[in-house]
């Protein structure tokens, strides 16, 4: 009996010991799992900052280029170039990004994963190339411009650089290495626009000189990409994960045919409708009103497919991460948009001259639809990460049919009417996509009404102060841009430091994330109401 006992204690001592084994094992490993949350947290609102200050950069960079290309060749060049960047974009969606993007999609990836990826990439953009190249003759039937026959036909180029890219630059994104990703960038843009570009554009080159910039840029970026992430370039057409990629390939080009319709069936009708000249009025004020879209998408959109692919588990993160997001477009963002809407005649004025007038109105609508464009972008990686990335394509749908039927019904009445009609649409696709993430992150509806209307309320004095600055330098574009500016800053700088609780928690707590100082100085102002 006592043997029995003894045996029995000594048992029971050993499953205890093994039981605190376990918990200690355990405890580390959660311990580990929240290390590596907060730093991947840490390293994600990091690449955010380095990605917005380089984008903002290249912005300013863009801006001035195509202001003196704007200036030195006319609406013209730029509506014929206009045309044959619809064709590429449309090919850039078969070579850059059906099979590269599953390199950021997937939680881990093998050197398999990437030859195949290069591989079908490289051979998605050779078919598309040659098949734009083919296609131009009867393209540019189409579009009533013979012009633009030699333009696609150079252009179809691009997509084969394009697809010799992708593999690297998605390797790059996904390692969240923003900042050298942002120099590579700005220095490709600026080989292409300031180097190639403009000198070529003096020498009366015309829609060339943009042609020619280009494919310098792209080429360029091709380069840097594959010395910062350089990978296999050895022919790879099937492995072990190849369903799998290509079963995501085929939705993420179902989805890219439908955006690259929506994005671009403005100026497909404009191009059959009306005429080159058109397109290129209104393809300036489309680009000037999209360039914030590509500052702010681009950093926030790439991080949340990133870093979203690590974190596809903790959907509470994801959830309190787009609710922030959500909060801070509308709060934030819609008062900026409409305070630049109003100023849109100014900035025309100031930066293309009197040739460029008819482009004020298409700016100032197309500027009033960019946050539901943002709030687009930005819904649709939460989509991807939800197990739900075929509704992005099928939600749409019903929009891209009736926007084209309204568009082609519409057109004859104006590039402006176009630009109302884009704008519908913009709201429409944000409304949907915004609505499917919250539904996929279980975030109640009702929570997207406080900041929608705390953006509307604030854009009424942004909008004050904008035509404020109008009227008392008696609408002279520099001096009203100046003081409109002023006083919109002075604005917002005075609400978010002295009056933070009027942004809403979701807003502030974003801000903080990025400006910590924003919280002791909120800290302060309680404790002085206190």
């Amino acid at each position: 009996m006592r043997q029995g006992t003894e045996t029995r204690e000594t048992s029971k001592r050993y499953k205890t010991g093994r039981t605190n084994q376990v918990r200690t094992k355990q405890m580390a490993n959660n311990a580990a799992a929240m290390n590596t949350t907060y730093s991947l947290g840490n390293v994600s609102v990091s690449a955010v900052k380095w990605s917005t200050v380089l984008t903002l950069g290249r912005f300013l960079l863009q801006l001035a280029a195509q202001v003196v290309l704007a200036r030195l060749l006319g609406p013209d060049s730029y509506g014929l170039f206009g045309l044959g960047m619809i064709v590429y974009t449309f090919g850039a969606f078969f070579s850059s990004a059906c099979f590269a993007r599953n390199l950021m999609q997937q939680p881990e990836i093998g050197p398999a994963d990437v030859r195949f990826v290069f591989t079908w990439q490289l051979i998605a953009g050779g078919l598309a190339s040659l098949c734009i190249y083919l296609a131009a003759p009867a393209l540019s039937i189409y579009f009533k411009e013979p012009r633009v026959e030699p333009v696609i036909e150079w252009l179809s180029l691009a997509c084969l650089i394009s697809s010799a890219t992708a593999t690297s630059a998605n390797l790059i994104q996904r390692n969240l290495e923003f900042k050298a990703y942002g120099v590579m960038q700005m220095l490709s843009y600026a080989l292409g626009y300031l180097v190639v570009g403009i000198p070529l554009a003096l020498n009366g080159v015309g829609v060339y000189s943009l042609v020619a910039a280009w494919l310098v840029q792209l080429t360029s970026l091709m380069l840097a990409c594959y010395w910062l992430q350089p990978h296999s370039l050895k022919p790879l057409l099937w492995f072990g994960g190849a369903r799998q990629t290509f079963s995501f390939g085929s939705t993420v080009f179902v989805t890219n045919i439908v955006n690259w319709l929506l994005n671009n069936v403005d100026r497909i009708v404009i191009g059959r409708v009306i005429n080159a000249h058109a397109v290129g009025l209104y393809t300036a004020g489309y680009n000037l009103a999209t360039m914030p879209n590509t500052l702010l998408i681009g950093p926030l959109q790439s991080v949340l497919l990133a870093a979203g692919a690590k974190l596809q588990a903790e959907r509470a993160r994801l959830a309190t991460a787009y609710r922030q997001i959500f909060a801070t477009i509308w709060v934030l963002l819609l008062p900026a948009f409409v305070f630049l809407a109003v100023m849109a005649p100014s900035i025309v004025a100031l930066l293309y001259g009197e040739r460029w007038s008819g482009t004020a109105p298409v700016l100032a609508i197309l500027f009033l639809a960019t946050p539901a464009f943002i709030a687009w972008g930005l819904s649709t990686p939460i989509l991807w990460h939800t197990e739900r990335k075929h509704q992005e394509a099928g939600l749409q749908l019903p929009i891209l049919i009736i926007g084209i039927g309204a568009l082609f019904a519409l057109a004859g009445k104006g590039i402006h009417v176009v630009a109302i009609t884009t704008g519908v649409i913009v709201a429409a696709r944000g409304a949907c996509m915004c609505i499917a993430a919250f539904r996929a992150l279980e975030i109640p509806l009702n929570t997207a009404i406080s900041p929608m209307l705390r953006g509307a309320l604030l854009s009424l004095p942004a909008a004050g102060v904008a035509w404020l600055g109008t009227w008392m330098t008696g609408g002279h574009p520099f001096l009203a841009l100046v003081a409109g500016s002023t006083f919109v800053l002075a604005l917002l700088a005075g609400i978010v430091l002295l009056r933070p609780y009027w942004l809403g928690n979701d807003t502030h707590n974003m801000l903080i994330r990025f400006v910590p100082a924003l919280r002791r100085g909120a800290s302060s102002m309680q404790e002085r109401t206190a």
